[in-house]
Formats: C-alpha cells, sequence, structure tokens
C-alpha cells in the first residue's frame, strides 16, 4: 500500500520512530508521501527522506493553514526549493474555510501560484480543501473553479482528506485529472463518506492516513499513524463489496500511476 498523506515527520512520532516504522513495513506499507506545511517545516521532512529514501517522499508547498502576512515570501520559498532539487509533487495548497478567513484572499492567490508552479515544473498537487464549519461554503467547489480557471495545461493530483458530498464528488472527478484521497473519515459511522464512495469506481481513490490526525477507528481520538491505512483500505473493500486485494493493487497502481 501506499499512504499517499501522512505528517509522518510530526514531533509525535520523534519517540517512537523506530517502531513506527517498523510497525508500516510489518502493515505492507511500500511508500509514504510527506506534505509540507510552510518553511518550519521542511528541515524534519527532508530528515525523514534522509533516513528512509526508499519509503518517505517529500512535497514542497504551502499549507492554507499557514497562509498570513508574509505568504509571498513562503511562495519565494516553494519556487526556490523547487529550483534547488526535485520534489515529486506540490502540496498541502489549497483553501480552508473551517477556521479564520482572515487571509482568505491570499489563501487563494498562493492556491493560484502554486497550481501554476505546478504547471512549470511539471508535477502533480496535492489539495487541502476543508469546507466551513456550518457548510454554507464549499471549499471543494472554489477549488474546483479555481483549477478550471486556471489557463494553461491541466495540472492533475489528489484533493487529500476528500470528506464531501456526492455533488463536490462528482465536481472534483469532472475534472478527469485528479483523484479522491480516502483516510479514517471514511471509518466515522457519521461522516456520510460511504454513501458517497458507493457510486465511485476504484480507479478514483487513493489511500491515506493524514498521520497523525483523523485516526480511523477503531484508534479515533487518539494519535493516527501510517500502518492505520489498512483500516482504511478495509473499509472501502467492505464499502464496494469487493476483495481487500482489490482495494489495495488498484488504489497502489493509481498512486503510482499519478507519481511517474
Amino acid at each position: 500500500m501506499i499512504d499517499t498523506h501522512a505528517h509522518i515527520y510530526d514531533e509525535k512520532f520523534l519517540a517512537d520512530e523506530a517502531d513506527h516504522m517498523t510497525r508500516l513495513h510489518e502493515a505492507g506499507i511500500v511508500e509514504v508521501w510527506m506534505p509540507n506545511c510552510n518553511a518550519s517545516t521542511i528541515e524534519a521532512m527532508l530528515r525523514w527522506e534522509s533516513h528512509y529514501p526508499t519509503i518517505c517522499r517529500p512535497m514542497m508547498g504551502l499549507h492554507p493553514c499557514y497562509v498570513n502576512a508574509n505568504y509571498e515570501d513562503e511562495l519565494a520559498l516553494v519556487d526556490q526549493w523547487m529550483q534547488t532539487r526535485h520534489f515529486f509533487m506540490i502540496g498541502e495548497i489549497g483553501l480552508d474555510f473551517y477556521w479564520d478567513l482572515t487571509f482568505r484572499e491570499e489563501q487563494e492567490i498562493a492556491f493560484q501560484k502554486q497550481i501554476e508552479l505546478a504547471q512549470r515544473y511539471q508535477v502533480p498537487i496535492c489539495i487541502h480543501s476543508r469546507n466551513s464549519r456550518d457548510g454554507h461554503e464549499s471549499a471543494i467547489l472554489r477549488a474546483c473553479e479555481i483549477l478550471e480557471a486556471t489557463p494553461g495545461p491541466r495540472v492533475k493530483g489528489v484533493f487529500h482528506c476528500f470528506s464531501g458530498n456526492a455533488h463536490e464528488a462528482e465536481r472534483v472527478l469532472g475534472l478527469e485529472t485528479f483523484l479522491l484521497g480516502i483516510g479514517g473519515v471514511v471509518t466515522y459511522k457519521n461522516s456520510g463518506l460511504q454513501n458517497v464512495l458507493e457510486s465511485i469506481t476504484l480507479d478514483n481513490l487513493v489511500l491515506e492516513t493524514d498521520a497523525p490526525y483523523l485516526a480511523p477507528v477503531p484508534f479515533r481520538g487518539k494519535r493516527n499513524e501510517v500502518s492505520y491505512v489498512q483500516y482504511v483500505a478495509q473499509t472501502i473493500a467492505r464499502i464496494k463489496g469487493v476483495a481487500l486485494e482489490d482495494v489495495i493493487h488498484q488504489t497502489t497502481h493509481n498512486a503510482q500511476k499519478l507519481s511517474t
């Protein structure tokens, strides 16, 4: 399996790093894709890559929750890193309407500019799109609008931690170059995501954990870790009425096709 989104470099994993890596290996994880947040997370992320170069793959990008008054400096740093060495993906980038909309306009500008970076460097993007708490404003649909309005070659990528409704899923897949990243939320009884996935084929999905956040049942509320991606795969298999091996094979293929 490939965990297409995990903050494995987070300080929450420092105390049991070796054991964590052993568990993910035993669970059959062959790759862990590491999204960047901002300048403060780059050093730790690249350290994990250097320690586990065959497993840990870093992205480069500015997370929307880290967009503030100095976002232009952060974007310049992203571009500088993309010029310095290869990153297979730009992420995580996007829009977050959940907590604080102080820098909403800057979020959209940062998202747009990082889409353009992906076009320039010909790499996919990893999109963070969290809707407003009251459900009245969809970051997913707004991200789709920005992608559709962007001139130039169409980028491809993942809408990570997808937890939207059927209409939002249809809109994302209508872009034709994006996959849905499915994580622990799919195991939550009242998430509604299980109903959404019933009509979505496996060739549109990739697995993720978003570790250390959003641990799946039966670990909900605890620290998430990469090895728990197996519970996501098991839940998808049950929803789709297919063998676990089919879920693992197809989602791994999807991730490999996107990242190569």
